[in-house]
């Protein structure tokens, strides 16, 4: 089976800093997986290159048999690729509906009513609907993080980009987004997942990732990565893993 997502020989320089080494990676459609390593790895740089954020020094990437690096973010979120961020970004002073309302009328063949029926659907189940007419500055830091997950859902994406969804995070709203990514994937949306934590990234994900230094040092189920000396070594160092 053709990969989904291909990256080739991935590059990313920041001065004399190499965020990312020559790194390949494949992921097929329906994949859940994890990226992990510590701070500064090139985990947030591989997605915002892959979500159009940043432009490679060098290599490659293909979604769907189609180079896409260097597109924009919008031209990406038409082709169906999703993105949250690790600071939550919403826009503060439109109202919760509005906010899914942005992306749900970037498709000019779907009439504001029908946008506007389906971002009320999205917000009944990310149990948002009682704000709908709220601004969306008045959101605790969770709401938003749902309110993200709607304008994502918003697009029907088939690639969605979680960048430390749970980060200062209630246990039960965690819960809740656990069951929504789920379900996301149940319905045959890839996903890929960056989380320092690491309860939620061997519960939820069926491959694991992990970069260090910019290079790729292990990938595989997560029961294969969690005992995997590189990866000990880079969260641990030399003398925890003897």
């Amino acid at each position: 089976m053709t990969a989904q997502l291909a990256v080739s020989n991935l590059t990313m320089t920041f001065g004399g800093l190499v965020a990312l080494n020559a790194i390949d990676l494949e992921v097929r459609t329906g994949e859940l997986i994890g990226l992990i390593g510590p701070n500064g790895s090139g985990k947030t740089t591989l997605l915002n290159i892959v979500g159009g954020y940043y432009s490679a020094t060098a290599g490659k990437v293909a979604f769907e048999g189609r180079r896409i690096d260097g597109k924009t973010p919008t031209a990406l979120a038409r082709m169906g690729i999703g993105r949250s961020f690790q600071v939550t970004k919403v826009f503060k002073r439109l109202t919760v509906l509005e906010n899914l309302l942005v992306p749900g009328v970037t498709d000019w063949s779907v009439s504001t009513a029908k946008a506007s029926e389906r971002a009320q659907g999205i917000l009944a189940d990310l149990n948002l609907k009682r704000l709908a007419d709220e601004r969306a500055s008045t959101l605790s830091g969770g709401q938003a993080k749902l309110l993200e997950f709607g304008r994502i859902m918003m697009l029907s994406p088939k690639l969605v980009l979680l960048d430390e969804p749970f980060g200062g995070v209630h246990p039960e709203l965690k819960s809740f987004m656990y069951d929504h990514i789920k379900d996301w994937n149940a319905g045959g949306v890839t996903v890929i997942l960056i989380s320092h934590d690491m309860g939620s990234i061997f519960d939820l994900c069926h491959r694991v990732v992990t970069l260090s230094y910019g290079s790729i040092i292990a990938d595989g189920s997560p029961n294969e990565v969690r005992k995997d000396p590189a990866v000990l070594e880079a969260y641990l160092g030399d003398h925890h893993v003897a």
